[in-house]
């Protein structure tokens, strides 16, 4: 899980041309923001950054409540039973939140990649051959990185919830507000991949990223429902 910013960074870079240290420096722009600035960016009338980086913010503070959660009832007498598995837990939300972090930066990028690509010169045969190949770079740079947001929003659907059935009760409703955000973001991030698709031209390609987000929209819907039924049991309907 841990790798998923880096694999991004290095395709990107490849599309672009970028050296590390310079993909490092642009990676850092959103995600090291204020929250108001961040959000002042987001209103802006302009493509990025935009619903991608939203999607990818969204699962970050699901991944942080998890923790949170966890941090309230790791070493808790009443809840040591339940001490290893949340300590897992903890650690596997941890890493999703710093991927989610750098998909904040890596979705506007990836918009960025396409609309560079769409801008280059196609006057002889030698620069549409290099536009397009340069554009088909970006369009699947642009449909993976919504889905590796997607992909983290469903691995913390399924840590939500374990944290809301073994957490802290007295913390019951952040395990449930983590799960609500990691399926807006997941949701979110597959709206941006299905729009990007039509940028994609192998169809055997499409067809495999069709049926795989179908299969995180179904699961999805089956963890945040178990995770709201285990809170609104530990909690009394309260």
């Amino acid at each position: 899980m841990a790798s998923i910013g880096r694999v991004l960074g290095r395709l990107l870079d490849t599309i672009l041309g970028r050296g590390r240290g310079e993909s490092e420096e642009v990676a850092a722009m959103l995600a090291k923001q204020s929250l108001e600035a961040f959000t002042d960016n987001l209103a802006q009338a302009a493509p990025t950054p935009g619903g991608g980086s939203a999607a990818a913010l969204a699962g970050a503070l699901s991944a942080a409540l998890v923790q949170m959660v966890c941090d309230l009832t790791i070493g808790r007498r009443q809840y040591e039973a339940h001490d290893a598995a949340l300590k897992e837990i903890r650690r596997k939300a941890e890493a999703l939140r710093r991927d989610l972090l750098a998909l904040v930066d890596r979705d506007a990028q990836a918009y960025d990649a396409v609309v560079a690509a769409l801008r280059l010169p196609k006057g002889t045969e030698e620069e549409k051959r290099v536009r397009s190949e340069a554009l088909s770079r970006a369009n699947i740079f642009a449909t993976e990185t919504p889905m590796a947001t997607a992909d983290a929003c469903a691995a913390l659907l399924t840590l939500a919830v374990e944290v809301a059935r073994k957490g802290n009760v007295n913390a019951a409703s952040d395990a449930g507000t983590g799960a609500l955000l990691a399926y807006g973001g997941l949701r979110s991030a597959i709206m941006n991949i299905r729009i990007n698709l039509k940028g994609i031209k192998d169809e055997d390609r499409v067809r495999k990223i069709r049926d795989r987000v179908r299969l995180l929209e179904v699961d999805a819907e089956k963890h945040r429902e178990e995770t709201l039924v285990a809170v609104l049991s530990r909690t009394n309907g309260r």
